[in-house]
């Protein structure tokens, strides 16, 4: 695939992290960038880029008061972050003129491709609705412990174009992609590439479930295409003409896939028989999505001729990063879990599943997202729900239509800046004077602890499974994740105090 960006006049939307390694990535084939970014309505913000000699612009530039845009004149290509929607008025104006829009991945993949780097490099990708973080963790783990070259890149923190051109070179590109980052990047076809489930999320964005999965399938058209079996959006996705289809499975695995018999994961796809891999009691985190992920990193690596050995050595090796079931406190025997990276419904099932009963900490910004099916599906392990966040309201009606007998209490900021509490029948209280996104919290946990305490059949788990977004109250999920470990940790020092 040959690639000639050289003087080529580039407009990159987007002027974060991903823009500014698109942007050394560009200069780097000489081509000559400019950057769009709303926040360069502020001079400093698109300081750094001026000083490099890039042109920097805000969108009025380009769009007319009828809504309409205009592509600047001479511009050959656009390079979009991925948050950019496909209605953005100057990407219809693109695509009218028929200007290409690439994502920051199909830049990376073109460049790779055309050996500008050096030989291409194995692309193993990895996406799902869940546990793409995981499941990428684990692969890149399972790569080292075979004693090759990996690097966990894409939508988990490092920009693909920046593993590109990291030293020392990695060999093995473990890239998870977003539905978005797909949707941008149709060209990209890894040597093996995973979906592990499809459930509604950032149907906002795509604007129907079908769009939403439609992007995912864009990681099954390399030469293996892998998905996950026990999940029914994953299984009905169509695999590339030229791919071969390989499943997985939390139980026996039929030929051609990879599973679980006897308590061991094994391989029943790449080999001859089955080929044992690693007991399914060794493998982290624990519990049935924590094995899906497993057996997801597993077909990767033997796809492209890693040894079942290895990747039993990868799995043991390989640690959960935080904020993904993470237990943060215990009080008289109850865990308080921290899974704030449940940011979708399909997620905080999941995290629900994992324990026999919980106390559930869940709302913030739902992104379009239904509850029913969390709410319905997990009603008898439920001891209590606390929601919390802009969409909580949202979370109390389903447990209405779903769950009358699950007590719910609510927190939130009320109209005079307190934080109020209020349990369903009930009227809100106050119950603090700042209404800050911390308050909120540890009025949630204490509120969640009295409903754990309340509940006779004795729950194990506080947990905290949003199934939203957290730009309402946070910065991120991480920090909702510290807010809620924080005061979780008071409300056992206070009590070991007394």
């Amino acid at each position: 695939m040959g690639l000639s960006l050289e003087q080529a006049r580039v407009l990159v939307a987007g002027g974060r992290a991903t823009g500014v390694a698109v942007v050394d990535l560009l200069l780097e084939l000489g081509a000559k960038p400019e950057v769009m970014d709303q926040t360069f309505a502020d001079p400093q913000a698109g300081a750094d880029f001026v000083r490099r000699g890039v042109p920097v612009h805000t969108p009025e530039e380009f769009v007319a008061d009828d809504g309409t845009a205009e592509l600047p004149e001479g511009i050959e290509l656009i390079v979009v972050s991925p948050g950019f929607r496909p209605d953005t008025p100057l990407l219809v104006a693109a695509a009218a003129a028929g200007t290409p829009v690439w994502g920051d991945v199909e830049l990376a993949w073109r460049a790779d491709r055309a050996g500008l780097f050096g030989p291409a490099r194995t692309w193993l990708v990895i996406t799902g609705t869940n546990g793409k973080t995981t499941t990428t963790g684990m692969i890149e783990s399972i790569v080292t412990a075979a004693g090759q070259s990996g690097l966990a890149c894409g939508n988990i923190g490092l920009t693909v174009a920046d593993a590109l051109r990291a030293e020392p070179r990695a060999d093995v590109l473990c890239v998870e992609m977003s539905s978005f980052q797909l949707h941008w990047a149709p060209s990209v076809r890894p040597d093996a590439g995973v979906v592990l489930n499809v459930a509604d999320d950032h149907l906002d964005w795509h604007g129907s479930r079908e769009a939403y999965a439609e992007a995912k399938a864009g990681a099954l058209t390399g030469r293996v295409a892998v998905v996950g079996e026990d999940d029914a959006g994953a299984a009905a996705l169509p695999v590339g003409p030229d791919s071969r289809r390989v499943g997985f499975t939390l139980g026996v695995p039929r030929p051609g896939m990879l599973g679980i018999v006897d308590g061991t994961l094994v391989d029943c796809a790449f080999g001859d028989g089955t080929l044992a891999m690693i007991p399914a009691a060794d493998v982290r985190p624990a519990g049935p999505s924590g094995l899906s992920d497993a057996l997801a990193a597993a077909a990767l690596a033997r796809a492209v001729g890693i040894d079942p050995e290895a990747v039993a050595r990868g799995l043991r090796a390989y640690r959960p990063a935080a904020h993904r079931g993470q237990v943060v406190a215990r009080i008289d025997g109850v865990a308080f879990v921290d899974d704030s990276k449940a940011t979708n419904p399909h997620a905080a099932h999941a995290a629900v599943v994992a324990h026999e009963r919980v106390v559930l900490i869940a709302g913030g910004l739902l992104k379009g997202a239904p509850v029913d099916d969390l709410i319905a599906g997990t009603v008898s392990r439920l001891a209590g729900v606390v929601a919390i966040g802009r969409d909580r309201q949202i979370i109390l009606d389903a447990i209405a239509r779903h769950a009358p007998e699950v007590p719910a209490v609510t927190v939130f900021t009320g109209d005079d800046g307190s934080v109020m509490t209020q349990r369903t029948g009930e009227r809100a209280r106050a119950v603090s004077a700042t209404g800050s996104s911390d308050a909120v919290m540890s009025q949630a946990v204490g509120a969640a602890w009295e409903l754990a305490q309340a509940d006779s059949p004795g729950v194990d788990a506080v947990l905290l499974a949003p199934a939203a977004a957290s730009l309402d109250m946070f910065a991120g999920y991480p920090q909702r994740g510290e807010s809620f470990a924080a005061a979780a940790t008071a409300l056992a020092d206070s009590r070991a105090n007394r």
